[in-house]
């Protein structure tokens, strides 16, 4: 009897797995697009300069999509929970969709930047989408294959988008980096709403309008500081100061109204597990670290090394590939073993290790050598990568587990934004510091007058003054590497309180488990 039980679940599972994959097929088409968007918008952002004018707006397609995604992730995450995960999954595929269609017709820079926001509040959902479905649809004991699977994914979308981006510009124009997106996420949309059946959570509920007020006023002004302090306006200017008064503000009001409401936006009691408020935090450090390294290492790489832009791309394949092929890795260690506890320790002290050893780099490093520094920082970031959203998820009921989602995913979006400003702060500070230094022993002839040049400025340079920039842009990226490494033992120390939770759906699961099995949406056959 036994043997037959063991064969019929085995048949069970395998008919489970078949269900799953035109789920999971259409959910990874999900976020690809959502990460390639920001790839491939890179490469194509000279010519839509030449075309559309506006230059002084350029970083503003990129914010507005970056903005809109940070402050609409919670909120996606929220309406999944009270009024079911697949009919919000949807409806952000058809704003991504519609942002898309309106950004390529676009006709000036304001109306792209426009355009660009609207995509960016459908793909706030799309990130928070594909986690939750993940979520309801597989045990965290299973959920690691997945989520290694995702984390692959997405680093494909960071090595092959700027590559893309370039190809789809110089044989189709750039309007169709954005037309792209559709008919791939038109394919999404139809195979979820045939293969995709999870249970209609519809109630009567009151959404929070006044937390999600607040909170989109505290994030985007937050994002802001980090974005314009520095740059736009000096960080003791009266737009920053009062940014950052506002979005301080926003945020206290937004979590005294949390504890007020019947309904709230986030609820805190999700802060009450240790293992989610670790990997909340751990997130956020890790988006700081990766989006820093992925902006400064090309920088490095072609004022340094003399690599071209398309060549600097190619050169973060060490750090691209490790970073992918550690996930899957650690992702089928947890499916298989249960256990996890390890991964975020190890990624840690890798990351501290990686960046220190990125922090030494100067105008004598080699491509090779700066290639197996890469390798390090990217296996670091591949044991937390999806590890911090798996606990995340599990630490919380299921009934949470789109808010749980979200805020994962807000902790790591915001702690990007918080890296780039910051870490790019430090390095235009270094940057310029250093030329001004050159400058005066120079009798003036090395003024430069910023801290980034482009391939033909500089290759524009005498050796003399060029072999200064080299220099300054090599102490700049070991300053900002170095406090990297920084923030890095603070995600290392952070790892070692968390707690070896068991994972929902492993074979030692007591009744509660079992129960929460029972309620678990099924995929059904086309």
């Amino acid at each position: 009897m036994s043997q037959e039980r063991a064969e019929g679940q085995g048949q069970v599972e395998g008919a489970a797995q078949r269900n799953l994959t035109p789920v999971v097929l259409a959910l990874v088409i999900a976020i690809m697009l959502a990460m390639l968007d920001n790839m491939i918008i890179g490469t194509a952002m000279p010519t839509i300069v030449g075309e559309l004018g506006g230059t002084e707006h350029l970083s503003w397609v990129v914010t507005a999509y970056t903005l809109a995604t940070a402050a609409a992730t919670p909120i996606w995450g929220k309406i999944g929970d009270m009024y079911g995960r697949k009919g919000s999954f949807l409806t952000s595929i058809v704003i991504f969709l519609a942002g898309s269609a309106l950004s390529g017709l676009a006709q000036d820079m304001g109306q792209l930047i426009a355009f660009r926001a609207v995509q960016g509040l459908g793909a706030g959902g799309l990130l928070v989408g594909v986690m939750a479905i993940i979520g309801d649809l597989v045990p965290p004991r299973e959920r690691g294959r997945y989520q290694g699977m995702m984390a692959g994914v997405m680093a494909l979308a960071m090595i092959g988008g700027p590559s893309l981006g370039g190809l789809i510009t110089d044989h189709l124009g750039w309007r169709w980096t954005f037309y792209i997106n559709l008919p791939l996420g038109g394919a999404v949309l139809v195979m979820l709403a045939l293969v995709l059946h999870l249970p209609k959570r519809r109630s009567p509920h009151r959404i929070d309008y006044l937390g999600a007020v607040l909170l989109v006023v505290g994030i985007t002004s937050i994002v802001l500081v980090t974005t314009w302090g520095g740059t736009e306006y000096d960080w003791g200017s009266a737009q920053i100061v009062g940014l950052a008064v506002l979005g301080a503000l926003s945020l206290v009001t937004f979590v005294w109204s949390q504890t007020r409401v019947a309904e709230p936006i986030m609820p805190l009691h999700i802060f009450r597990s240790r293992n989610f408020t670790l990997m909340a935090a751990i997130g956020f450090l890790v988006g700081f670290v990766m989006f820093g390294a992925t902006l400064y290492l090309p920088l490095f790489q072609q004022a340094v090394q003399g690599a071209s832009a398309t060549n600097s791309g190619l050169q973060l394949l060490p750090m691209l590939l490790s970073m992918m092929a550690v996930s899957m890795i650690a992702g089928r260690a947890t499916t298989k073993t249960g256990r996890y506890r390890m991964f975020p320790i190890a990624g840690g002290a890798l990351m501290v290790v990686g960046l220190l050893l990125l922090s030494t780099m100067d105008t004598g490093t080699s491509r090779l050598t700066s290639g197996l520094f890469m390798a390090v920082l990217g296996a670091g970031m591949g044991f937390l990568m999806q590890t911090t959203m798996l606990v995340a998820q599990n630490s919380v009921e299921l009934k949470d587990m789109g808010v749980a989602s979200s805020t994962s995913t807000l902790f790591r979006t915001v702690g990007s934004s918080f890296g780039v400003a910051i870490m790019g702060a430090l390095f235009t500070s270094r940057v310029n510091d250093e030329m001004a230094a050159a400058s005066g022993a120079a009798g003036g002839g090395a003024d430069l007058g910023s801290a980034a040049l482009d391939g033909a400025s500089l290759a524009a340079l005498p050796d003399q003054v060029r072999e200064v920039y080299e220099h300054a842009v090599a102490s700049g990226t070991q300053l900002a590497f170095l406090v990297g490494g920084v923030i890095a033992v603070a995600a290392f120390v952070l790892a070692l309180f968390v707690e070896e939770v068991p994972l929902r759906g492993g074979p030692d699961d007591g009744p509660t488990d079992a129960r929460a099995d029972e309620d678990r949406p099924v995929v059904e056959p086309v």
